[in-house]
């Protein structure tokens, strides 16, 4: 059984969002798809953010804006 917990993400593009986790991982990476304009192009581009957990109770997890 696996159980989840319901962490709360702070700043940046997901503010607000929440998640549900396993083992409280340290780092959450958050990708949002870019527009790709080159036509006939397969390739995928993402915008890419991490968060890092916070300590403390509740668990929330904060933006990192540091992180290429």
């Amino acid at each position: 059984m696996v159980d989840w917990e319901v962490a709360t993400l702070g700043g940046g593009p997901a503010d607000g969002l929440t998640v549900r986790v396993v083992d409280r991982p340290s780092v959450l990476q958050v990708v949002y798809p870019c527009a790709v304009d080159t036509p006939a192009s397969e390739a995928q581009v993402q915008a890419m953010y991490v968060y890092r957990r916070r300590t403390g109770e509740p668990l929330s997890y904060g933006f990192d804006a540091a992180t290429p």
